[in-house]
């Protein structure tokens, strides 16, 4: 690989426009097939193993084309001035909302006690995963039947249909995120050309991936918001990658190696990273399918994408560059020759002053950090779990405007009502009757509307209403209840299905878990030829997310700091955040794992001084994965600005999670445990050695070839003579 990666370098360093027009060739292809061929992505809530599944299906086969079958949407029409809505405005808005397309019917409305308040349910006969109604276009037909009806009257709109439509992206905190990036490199990197090729590259490749995207969204069923999250992703280690590229490219420029051989040189020591990396983050986002739910399988290939892209321009486009820009990279005063203005008194980097600091007392060091981890993750072991619900919407919403109307008119819990679905055929119309009054016989059941029966008269349908919202946590407790109670009935809705998915995803992250640690310990295991190493990374990986777990709970669920995330209450952790976040964090913080293990493990096999290979790897890496994390946690932030609750949370979490990984972890844990381990750090007993595939024929470094000072030998001896002198 090493030996592919440099000639992969120096050719593009040596024919930069060839490289450039081929990837411009490829963007517009990329482009014109997915806007010839390409699809709109769509949420698909229909989660195998979950209970209400069933009530849904019952529902689309004795009701096609009704609102029972979770194809509708809610009018409210209120009067801020407290005077009744009449029945004349009711009706020219029913006549309205009617002519609308797939509209089959529009129920009598349902007036609160002083008449202030009327609540319209609009039945459509295609599912709102239906094109004509998803991506927006079905709340845009109905802002436009509803527009100006009633002088004086406040008309919002809620429900399925509402409910799911996806967020408007704002993009204002990414933009701030990417200048605010772009500053923190110039500063590191010296230049605005070398800071904006980094940028520059991972904005080619989300191009890219943004056109496979909307591809993958033609053949599958792809979430509403995957296209984000994998922006998000894609933008954070695209840069990542081609920032560790060109700054391994400046070192090798300012130690005199010509402008190709540079090219070709970084490609190799810093792109071994970087497919590694990228490797890690794909497995990590392979484990997602395996929660059983549809959405996660198009978070996890969506993301995928954007990280092949992005790592395939970082690996291409970046030496492309380099050789193209030459020495421009470097700041004036060095392509001229000439000394700093302010001389500065020759030392050994912060970066390396503070591993050593460490690594003289590594105990105290360590137990200190894993004080701080531990303390942040304490708040995860109360976090509670629901899938997105409307009353985390921004207030000033129309959804959160309907819902808030309906909470206050008709209760909380005609915002998430339960549908009862008995079978008619089996017990009767007494049958029927006897499970309405069972109903109405629980205790935070506050109204049971009359049976709709079929049009075959097979199923009758029930509708319970909870004492209180969708997401308080006493509905799993009431969902069970009820199915206890009610034998062969089935409990359905959208407030089912989802306080279905949020125990199927508790019970299911687990699995997910133990596939994507398992693997990604192996992967590491193959790479650095060790059995402590992956058990190290894994562990402290587990330690980061614990602690990022534990902030968003803290901040969203008990409301600490709510106000600074723009939030009007507290609220419980997305169903969807856990396992998503998990995934994707557990490859990210890996990147920064390979980066830094790979400088270790270089200077390790140069010298065997174990603690002293530890020093200087973290000197070698500690400015560019600070910057890189650093850029990361203000692309991450701008993210959490967003509207759509799964992505505020994601943002949050995410940014957390890597300015602890790359400050406690990579900075004190590391080095802290590497330096207590020592070589005992590069043990692999050989029955494993046997057994793990060889997939690095020379280790990272800087020759190329098999003499003495070349990356297969160490001081003119071979790997497998270093690896003799490890305990074990």
């Amino acid at each position: 690989m090493t030996r592919f990666l440099h000639r992969l370098g120096r050719t593009t360093a040596a024919h930069p426009w060839r490289t450039l027009a081929a990837w411009l060739l490829v963007l517009a292809m990329a482009t014109v097939a997915g806007g010839a061929f390409g699809g709109t992505p769509q949420d698909d809530f229909d989660v195998q193993g979950a209970p209400a599944l069933a009530g849904i299906e019952s529902l689309r086969e004795h009701f096609p084309g009704s609102g029972a079958a979770g194809s509708s949407a809610q009018v409210v029409v209120h009067d801020p001035a407290g005077g009744q809505v009449s029945d004349a405005d009711v009706a020219d808005l029913t006549a309205r909302l009617t002519e609308v397309d797939h509209v089959t019917s529009v129920a009598p409305p349902r007036f609160s006690e002083d008449r202030d308040t009327a609540l319209l349910t609009v039945v459509f006969d295609v599912p709102v995963t239906d094109p004509d109604l998803s991506g927006g276009r079905g709340v845009e037909a109905l802002e436009t039947a509803v527009e100006g009806a009633g002088e004086g009257l406040q008309v919002e709109l809620g429900g399925q249909l509402p409910n799911t439509s996806p967020e408007e992206v704002q993009g204002t905190g990414e933009l701030v995120g990417v200048v605010v990036a772009l500053v923190l490199m110039v500063a590191v990197l010296g230049t605005v050309v070398a800071a904006g090729l980094p940028l520059l590259v991972a904005l080619a490749g989300l191009g890219v991936s943004a056109a496979g995207v909307t591809l993958l969204a033609a053949v599958t069923d792809v979430s509403t918001t995957a296209p984000t999250v994998a922006v998000m992703v894609g933008l954070g280690v695209g840069i990542d990658y081609a920032l560790l590229l060109v700054s391994r490219h400046l070192e090798h420029l300012r130690s005199g190696v010509p402008v190709v051989e540079a090219a070709g040189r970084a490609t190799a020591a810093a792109g071994r990273s970087v497919v590694f990396a990228a490797a890690i983050v794909l497995v990590s986002l392979m484990g997602l399918p395996l929660a059983g739910v549809p959405i996660y399988s198009s978070y996890g290939f969506a993301t995928g994408i954007a990280v092949v892209a992005v790592a395939t321009a970082a690996l291409t486009l970046v030496p492309a560059f380099c050789g193209l820009l030459g020495r421009r990279l470097l700041p004036r005063r060095e392509r001229r020759g000439l000394p700093p203005r302010r001389p500065r008194p020759v030392r050994a980097p912060l970066s390396a002053r503070w591993a050593a600091a460490v690594a003289r007392r590594p105990v105290p060091w360590a137990l200190t950090a894993l004080l701080l981890m531990t303390a942040l993750a304490l708040p995860a072991l109360d976090m509670r779990t629901f899938p997105r619900d409307v009353s985390n919407n921004a207030s000033d919403s129309t959804t959160r405007q309907a819902y808030d109307l309906i909470a206050t008119e008709f209760g909380a819990g005609a915002n998430g009502p339960l549908t009862v679905v008995v079978d008619r055929a089996a017990v009767g119309d007494e049958g029927v009757a006897a499970a309405a009054a069972q109903l109405r016989a629980v205790d935070d059941v506050v109204a049971v509307t009359g049976p709709v029966v079929s049009p075959h008269g097979q199923v009758a349908v029930l509708e319970a209403q909870p004492a209180f919202g969708p997401a308080d946590e006493r509905t799993s407790a009431l969902l069970e209840q009820i199915r206890a109670d009610l034998d062969g009935a089935e409990v359905t809705g959208s407030t089912a299905m989802f306080s279905d998915i949020s125990v199927l995803l508790s019970d299911r992250v687990w699995l997910v878990v133990g596939f994507v640690v398992a693997v990604s310990m192996v992967l590491l295991a193959a790479m650095f030829r060790s059995a402590i190493v992956p058990l190290k990374a894994a562990a402290l990986n587990l330690l980061s997310i614990g602690a990022a777990y534990g902030v968003v709970t803290a901040v969203f669920q008990w409301g600490w700091g709510a106000n600074l995330m723009g939030l009007d209450h507290a609220m419980p952790v997305s169903s969807w955040l856990p396992i998503l976040m998990f995934a994707i964090l557990f490859g990210l913080s890996m990147d920064y794992e390979v980066f830094l293990l790979s400088r270790i493990r270089e200077n390790w096999l140069r010298s065997g001084d174990a603690p002293a290979a530890v020093v200087q790897g973290v000197a070698g890496t500690g400015r560019v994965i600070s910057t890189a994390a650093a850029v990361m946690v203000v692309v991450f932030l701008g993210f959490a600005t967003e509207s759509d609750l799964v992505v505020r949370q994601l943002g949050l979490g995410m940014a957390v999670a890597v300015l602890l990984d790359a400050t406690v972890v990579r900075m004190v844990l590391v080095p802290a445990t590497m330096t207590v381990l020592g070589s005992r750090s590069w043990w692999l007993p050989a029955w494993l050695d046997r057994l793990l595939p060889t997939i690095e024929a020379e280790a990272a470094g800087e020759g190329f070839g098999d003499g003495p000072g070349s990356e297969a030998s160490v001081d003119g001896r071979r790997h497998d003579e270093v690896r003799t002198r490890v305990p074990g």
